[in-house]
């Protein structure tokens, strides 16, 4: 009789553990848009909003990552679809997407609700580090901090300049970026250009801060 029992709860161990959701699979299925495969598996109770195993990203990144366009979608009309879940790293959605240049899913996570402002690292900060200019002024439209501090106190004009991206630099400070400031460990934006070796870039700062002297030389 024990043996039989001990049997039947071995089998019912067995079910469960086959009908447990397939998350390593889910990530697979995401990574290659296989938009069949994740509704499947989201029908099927797997949590979109846990990271991955081996790089800590979350199925809206990897979406986004690896431009699965149809799951990304898929995804984003999932009820309970965490929009600010980080990966391991920070990243959000909203950051990945503005990194990877795609308008069209900033725009769909905005209109879902996706902030623009958050503390450490920002979606401004990627579009900035990316150079994209539309993005970024979609993001300082909707109130975006334009000198929002990362970790080491990092902005995203600092971001911009170390990556070479002029037109991003010149927005940034149209828009109120401040060259002047600082990170953690004492360098300017057109620090972080010069040690990138962006020499124009850091020239387009230098030539901001000179003329936002001499206005305030006159205006005094």
């Amino acid at each position: 009789m024990m043996r039989k029992t001990a049997a039947a709860v071995l089998f019912c161990c067995a079910g469960l553990a086959q009908a447990a959701p397939d998350q390593a699979g889910f990530y697979r299925a995401v990574s290659i848009d296989n938009a069949s495969g994740v509704r499947k598996m989201l029908q099927e109770g797997v949590n979109p909003n846990l990271p991955d195993d081996q790089r800590g990203d979350t199925a809206l990144v990897i979406a986004l990552r690896d431009d699965a366009d149809k799951v990304f979608k898929i995804l984003l009309e999932t009820p309970g679809i965490d929009l600010e879940a980080r990966s391991a790293n920070g990243n959000t959605a909203l950051m990945m997407a503005a990194y990877k240049h795609k308008r069209e899913a900033v725009d769909a996570l905005l209109a879902k609700g996706a902030r623009v402002n958050q503390s450490g690292w920002t979606a401004l900060h990627y579009a900035a580090s990316a150079g994209d200019i539309p993005i970024m002024q979609v993001f300082l439209a909707r109130g975006a901090t334009v000198d929002a501090y990362a970790p080491t106190n990092i902005t995203p004009l600092m971001f911009a300049a170390r990556e070479g991206q002029e037109e991003a630099v010149k927005l940034l400070l149209a828009s109120g970026a401040d060259p002047a400031l600082k990170s953690s460990h004492g360098w300017t934006a057109a620090q972080f250009a010069l040690a990138a070796d962006k020499p124009g870039v850091a020239a387009i700062i230098d030539k901001f801060l000179q003329a936002r002297t001499q206005e305030r030389s006159r205006r005094n």
